[in-house]
């Protein structure tokens, strides 16, 4: 049984509140954390945005969001006491014209509480944003600020950002956030390999043979087209989420459970990565782009169909690359990384395989042992192992897997990311929050991979929707003599 340790009240002020994230995310996890007991009723949680509306405006956008995005209830009575606590403010924080006069108001009397900035906006204004606060004397000492991911769209703008947020709020209290690392199986993979000594010996080159990381999307980019176009899947996803579960699989043991010396490791690994040069991209990297097909049954359109009529883009909807981490624990290991959209199921899992025996004793062997790592959308662990399959007739050996489900291991419904996160950055917990420089080290190593793009020409390959990628990335894992792991 969970216990839901409250936090003390706080006050948190959420910029882009009408937007998708922060009413299919951000209110929902509140309104869960405080039907648990963990938000104090003395509370203040203040949505901006630049649209014009009321209190009760607001509130009823965010009734009908919980219900037609979340799948609550909107007759909820935890949700009319939630929504006590929730006020509006009608703001453009990025105008130096803009009268502050009303949020300072909303704020007002709550100078020594822990004060949380949500910018759930655009990253070009969070600068902007954060220069606002303090001209306007609301970043008071108490204050953090939670950035959304991307922090910029390369090396260079990342160090803006980081530079010009760091001018307001020093590093300790910038809260940089990535939803994966707050599902509760990533951050199991702390536990399971530090916690059990049955992992940690055979966690390395000794043993392993590859590891595959998977982040697979069935939708395509929908409205967000625009977005997109200007990002690709190597900006949007490997960038962040998979780097971060790469760290998480390859890091050193850390001296301890503080958030720096987990974040310390996690740099090392994106520094040991070995670099992706322009004559040798082709080999370790496929760029691809979905097409209409068939998507678990229905008619899916393709990418360009989903930017409009007449629109060309070569915006990668699908990457996989083959990295190698440059130091002794890992040195000859392939890290195989995909993410699309418009694959055949929606799946994200962390698959390490390990090694065959060096002498195959049984007539029929058995397929090596893998450590299968669900992160969505059934969470759980799963061990495949060989063992004797029963009944006469000879010694057959067969792969089974021992499987932990969290659905079926805790039946308690346990807080999502986004809960849990919300909560961290309130206690001033930074151990599931990006560093600086680590922010700046991904983007170092990824901006090898667009530079080498663009010098050798590399174009995406078209791949159905509906499909696992393009036959290139099949290739990649075939030169090596190894397959991805199906996601159907």
């Amino acid at each position: 049984m969970a216990e839901f340790v409250p936090v003390p009240p706080f006050d948190l002020v959420v910029f882009g509140a009408s937007g998708d994230l922060a009413m299919r995310k951000l209110f929902p996890s509140l309104l869960h954390r405080y039907k648990d007991g963990q938000i104090p009723a003395d509370s203040r949680i203040v949505g901006v945005a630049r649209q014009t509306m009321d209190r009760a405006a607001f509130h009823a956008a965010v009734r009908d969001a919980y219900q037609r995005l979340a799948g609550g209830d909107p007759a909820d009575p935890e949700l009319d006491a939630f929504l006590e606590l929730v006020s509006y403010v009608t703001l453009d924080g990025t105008d130096p014209a803009a009268n502050w006069d009303s949020l300072k108001q909303a704020l007002a009397g709550g100078e020594d509480k822990v004060r949380v900035f949500y910018l759930s906006t655009p990253p070009r204004v969070y600068v902007e944003t954060c220069h606002q606060l303090a001209r306007h004397g609301l970043a008071t000492p108490t204050s953090r600020v939670v950035l959304e991911k991307p922090i910029g769209r390369d090396f260079a703008s990342a160090r803006e950002i980081n530079d010009g947020v760091g001018a307001v709020f020093s590093e300790d209290r910038v809260y940089r956030i990535d939803h994966y690392l707050g599902k509760e199986t990533v951050q199991n993979l702390l536990v399971l390999r530090f916690a059990n000594a049955l992992f940690e010996p055979v966690w390395s080159r000794a043993t392993v043979d590859h590891v595959q990381i998977t982040v697979a999307e069935s939708i395509g980019v929908g409205s967000r087209g625009d977005y997109y176009d200007k990002s690709g899947a190597l900006r949007d996803m490997v960038q962040n989420h998979l780097l971060q579960l790469l760290c998480l699989v390859a890091m050193e043991p850390p001296g301890s459970t503080e958030a720096d010396a987990i974040r310390t490791e996690k740099i090392k690994v994106l520094k040991g990565l070995a670099p992706i040069s322009a004559s040798g991209a082709d080999k370790v990297t496929v760029r691809g782009q979905y097409k209409a097909g068939l998507v678990q049954g229905e008619v899916a359109k393709g990418y360009l169909d989903e930017l409009g009529e007449g629109r060309t883009s070569d915006t990668e909807t699908y990457v996989a690359i083959k990295a190698e981490i440059q130091n002794w624990r890992w040195s000859g290991v392939p890290f195989y990384l995909r993410t699309g959209k418009r694959m055949s199921a929606r799946k994200s899992e962390i698959v390490v395989q390990f090694k065959s025996p060096p002498h195959h004793l049984f007539e029929t062997a058995g397929q090596p042992n893998r450590l299968i790592i669900r992160l969505q959308p059934d969470e759980g662990v799963e061990m495949q192992i060989e063992i004797k399959e029963p009944g006469p007739g000879g010694l057959r050996v067969k792969t089974v897997g021992l499987d932990l489900s969290y659905a079926t291991a805790f039946t308690l419904r346990y807080p999502d990311a986004y809960e849990r996160l919300l909560l961290d950055v309130v206690r001033g917990n930074l151990s599931l929050f990006m560093r600086r420089d680590e922010v700046e080290a991904a983007w170092s190593w990824v901006d090898q991979i667009i530079h080498a793009w663009d010098a050798s020409g590399q174009k995406p390959q078209i791949y159905q929707a509906g499909n696992d990628g393009p036959i290139d990335a099949d290739k990649l894992m075939d030169r090596d003599g190894r397959a991805w792991r199906l996601l159907g």
